[in-house]
């Protein structure tokens, strides 16, 4: 029975996609022996207007545990291409819409279960989510958003008791359901499928609900399905360059996996790339390394291609190639001016770009005893005024085991960096400290930083150093 004053239940649940057919399944959540919050993140609550001291742990587990609700639960429907083969046999296996509500900054947002039982998609699988997997879910979305990347994020995680198998983790293993908060679970597979279905009728429905909830500014334009494609592709764009400056593989970049509003969702087997690496694949299973860290904007750019064939049927296809072939250009303007602030530069003329951000990846790639992310941290915590009088000043107190031959390369790199320090004004220095502290967070999750976190709530059920290392990363 549901609390009255539960505010998670008060919500103004809008019927947005429950408005178009065929597009979803109605469903029943699971029911699970145990509900325990693990995770809440009040940082979102404001955003739909909601008080963290105005809802309780309790609130939590009803709406997001035991799923109580005042809409009905969708599974969404669709296919996509998953390692460039074409899979007819997707759609949400286990999860679904819990609802969708309108954000103070009058954007739609969804609650997109994961983990919440089987549905018509579900095939062989439990449709059950391993706690691991909620866990890594948060600290992907967190530390990604921390570093400017355009993505969801978790807004709860309840562990549900159950004893799970799985291939990729040792088990039993603990379960857990996760609610993601997102702007849509529209994917560019939900498109495919109707194409599959030889339906034009129903991708010209899709699309229109697409413009009017989250491209309203094109309605009305002689040119709106083009316009929204071009935006399309400048924000998928956008969102590689994020991740490629973050050093950040997502490892799935099937068209199931990307969503129409450009937004980052979605994280299996990612990983942050410890050296830098072009070839490093985040996935065990991508032996051919399809989707490695140096392939996902062409990755992306694939997906985006595909994605004409369906709006192709409603829309001219001349005009939607013509908008991709500019996602190159969207993509280098994007990495260039979020790696200039990750290395303290708000603008650079484009030799000056050109310059440091070639000797930056040319030492990283060299000398693999400096940790990518690492390296920007350290540039964090190392910069002082005086770097500007002297180019040996630059790391003069840096750890780093480096060759002969890869002593250069960071003289190189200093020589870069002190020149362009000299050519600002002394009162410059403060906004390149704090460009530095802005866009390089102390906190890095590599692998061996996640599986120490999952170790101790593994032996010990010890989550603290899960909180403190979210809590650092806000910090």
């Amino acid at each position: 029975m549901s609390h009255p004053s539960n505010p998670f239940l008060k919500l103004n649940y809008e019927p947005s996609i429950e408005s178009l057919e065929d597009y979803h399944d109605v469903v029943t959540a699971a029911e699970y022996p145990m509900h325990k919050l693990r995770w809440r993140n009040d940082d979102l609550l404001p955003a739909i207007a909601l008080a963290p001291d105005q809802v309780s742990d309790d609130d939590f587990i009803e709406a997001f545990g035991h799923f109580q609700s005042v809409r009905p639960f969708l599974a969404l429907r669709y296919h996509g291409y998953q390692f460039g083969e074409y899979n007819p046999q997707l759609g949400d296996g286990r999860g679904f819409i819990y609802g969708q509500v309108r954000g103070v900054d009058n954007q739609l947002y969804d609650f997109g279960t994961k983990g919440s039982g089987r549905t018509p998609h579900s095939r062989t699988a439990d449709g059950r989510l391993t706690l691991k997997g909620g866990v890594r879910e948060i600290i992907a979305s967190e530390a990604l958003h921390r570093m400017g990347v355009k993505t969801s994020r978790c807004l709860s995680l309840i562990e549900t008791g159950e004893d799970l198998w799985r291939g990729d983790e040792p088990s039993p293993t603990r379960s857990a359901v996760m609610v993601r908060f997102s702007r849509s679970h529209i994917r560019f597979g939900t498109f495919e499928r109707l194409q599959w279905l030889s339906r034009p009728d129903l991708i010209r429905k899709l699309l229109d609900h697409v413009l009017q909830i989250y491209y309203p500014h094109l309605l009305g334009k002689k040119n709106q399905d083009q316009e929204f494609y071009l935006e399309l592709v400048e924000r998928v764009a956008t969102l590689c360059a994020q991740w490629m400056a973050a050093g950040f593989c997502h490892a799935v970049l099937n068209t199931d996996n990307m969503s129409i509003t450009g937004e980052s969702f979605d994280y299996g087997p990612f990983a942050f790339i410890p050296t830098y690496d072009p070839r490093f694949t985040a996935a065990y299973f991508d032996h051919a390394g399809r989707y490695s860290y140096a392939n996902q904007p062409a990755a992306c750019y694939w997906n985006l291609e595909k994605l004409q064939a369906p709006l192709s049927l409603v829309s001219s296809n001349d005009d939607l190639q013509s908008s991709l072939l500019k996602f190159k250009d969207f993509y280098r303007t994007a990495y260039c001016s979020i790696m200039l602030k990750r290395l303290g530069f708000a603008t650079l003329s484009e030799p000056e770009t050109e310059d440091l951000i070639g000797a930056t990846l040319e030492l990283l790639s060299v000398a693999q005893a400096i940790g990518y992310n690492q390296f920007f941290v350290k540039l964090r915590q190392s910069f002082q005024t005086n770097w500007r009088e002297d180019a040996h000043k630059i790391f003069e107190n840096h750890d780093w085991e480096l060759t002969d031959q890869q002593k250069p390369l960071l003289d190189k790199w200093r020589v870069v960096y002190h020149q362009l320090l000299i050519r600002l004004p002394i009162a410059e220095m403060a906004n390149i400290a704090q460009q530095l502290e802005q866009s390089n967070p102390t906190m890095i999750f590599l692998r061996p930083e996640i599986e120490s976190i999952w170790e101790r709530i593994t032996i010990d059920d010890d989550w603290q150093p899960f909180y403190n290392a979210i809590a650092q990363l806000k910090n």
